[in-house]
């Protein structure tokens, strides 16, 4: 049997020493896309007290934790070495929350300590999660799912400690992480339902009794977003993009290339250009019955098939704040699988940790070969975040009809002094949109000598604020 022997505190420290030797060359790559947006223009995170006068707010902690970056010296590197240590803490997490669920399933607690290490390791290692690490903006998912996991941790110790004063304490902690995710990123509201699926295996009316406090805390939390101008804003935007029924048969072709995302490691893509589908086709009905139809047969065998069931209904429980009612402008970015990715991973790694002799070596091949090839495609997805210009170029390389990746690799081109590559690449963004006014604004500025923020001798970062307007 694999880690027999093994130090039970060993096991958690591998994906961390997995993680913090694939992210440690690319901690100082540049700032890229919303970074400049969010972060480094964004006078409100320059300091405590900028982002004190700026509260009440949307994401506050999350704001905070840019703030106290800049505060700290505000290069890129520092930033990231956050991003990595938040990632380090969850794949922690993550073998914790699904050794102590494969143990509840009825696994062997060898094979449950398994297939739980391997499912962290994917977790840390797979390149969709670089979007989430690697990608500076990409904190509000890795964050506020650190903070759910932490809650989950909590509402899990809180079981085990069931009739002592440490079980309030701990439910006081799951209660505690549960606002500091959403004070992170809105999309955490979904936690009250994870934290059901979790406890699936055990009675629904002591479980439901316990949810009381945090779903009162979730009522709370909504009715506090929803009273602020810019959440009310956002979704009055989001409710005007498309339609409910558009945005279900959009999202079920988006929950496809979701999966495919897992499936296909070395195709990140920052800026995926999905369709939308404004009218009913036979595809779309059918991806959408094949979605409910997985959903509707998880639900009914969760406790028959409590590790498959459960990958399912975790997959989709985690996609449905961004791929399900409520409409966005990008239907499908890979961070939205920071936490989905969790059950999937699960699902694999039982099956190549099943404790039988012959699946056993084989099963220690497979997985080995999957981890070296996740390492491999993660340490080139971390190469593209460099420069803007790779970054730029790798967009619109994957993305040869976007007239967005084409602008915005004429910005990196123009901040590197390259000043005929910018100006045909803003060409490009205007013959493939002709309506694109930011291109065409920027070339313009750009034959003149007027783009904002060039300095012809050493060319430092320009004000992308106001030429990208994206």
């Amino acid at each position: 049997m694999w880690a027999v022997g093994w130090p039970a505190m060993l096991l958690p420290a591998l994906p961390t020493a997995a993680i913090v030797l694939l992210w440690w060359p690319a901690l100082p790559s540049s700032f890229q896309f919303d970074d400049w947006n969010v972060i480094v223009n964004e006078p409100r995170v320059h300091s405590l007290a900028a982002w004190w006068d700026s509260l009440p707010g949307i994401r506050p902690l999350l704001k905070l934790s840019y703030a106290l970056n800049m505060t700290l010296g505000g290069e890129p590197a520092g930033f990231r070495i956050v991003n990595v240590l938040i990632h380090a803490l969850s794949a922690t997490l993550v073998w914790s929350l699904l050794r102590t669920r494969g143990l509840r399933t009825g696994l062997a607690p060898a094979h449950a300590s398994l297939a739980a290490l391997l499912a962290a390791a994917i977790f840390a290692l797979h390149p969709v999660q670089t979007e989430a690490v690697t990608y500076i903006s990409g904190r509000s998912s890795s964050l506020a799912a650190c903070f759910c996991l932490l809650s989950l941790y909590s509402w899990v110790r809180s079981e085990q400690s069931v009739g002592s004063r440490a079980s309030a304490w701990w439910q006081a902690a799951c209660c505690l992480c549960f606002a500091l995710a959403m004070a992170t990123k809105e999309t955490a509201l979904v936690l009250p339902v994870a934290l059901l699926l979790y406890s699936s295996d055990r009675p629904l009316r002591d479980t439901l009794r316990r949810l009381i406090p945090v779903l009162l805390l979730a009522v709370l939390m909504l009715v506090a977003a929803l009273s602020l101008p810019r959440y009310r804003h956002l979704l009055a935007v989001s409710l005007d993009t498309r339609s409910v029924s558009e945005n279900l048969m959009t999202q079920a072709h988006a929950i496809l290339y979701l999966i495919g995302q897992l499936l296909r490691p070395w195709h990140g893509n920052a800026d995926p250009q999905l369709t939308t589908v404004t009218s009913l086709n036979w595809y779309s009905a059918l991806l959408c019955v094949i979605w409910l139809s997985t959903l509707v047969t998880a639900l009914a065998r969760i406790r028959r098939m409590p590790v498959g069931a459960f990958a399912v209904l975790w997959f989709f429980l985690w996609l449905a704040p961004t791929n399900s009612l409520l409409p966005r402008l990008d239907l499908a970015n890979d961070r939205q699988l920071y936490l989905a990715l969790i059950g999937p991973a699960w699902w694999l790694t039982t099956h190549l940790g099943a404790p039988h002799r012959k699946r056993s070596a084989s099963g220690l091949g497979v997985a080995i070969l999957l981890l070296i090839a996740l390492g491999w495609a993660t340490h080139e997805r971390n190469r593209v975040y460099e420069t803007e210009v790779t970054f730029w170029e790798d967009t619109a390389r994957r993305n040869p009809a976007s007239s967005r990746a084409a602008n915005n690799l004429g910005m990196a081109y123009a901040m590197a002094c390259r000043d005929d590559a910018a100006a045909e690449a803003f060409e490009r963004a205007i013959e493939l949109s002709p309506d694109e006014y930011h291109a065409r604004i920027n070339l313009l500025l750009l034959r003149s000598g007027q783009l904002p923020g060039i300095d012809r001798q050493r060319c430092p970062a320009l004000d992308r604020h106001s030429a990208r307007g994206l």
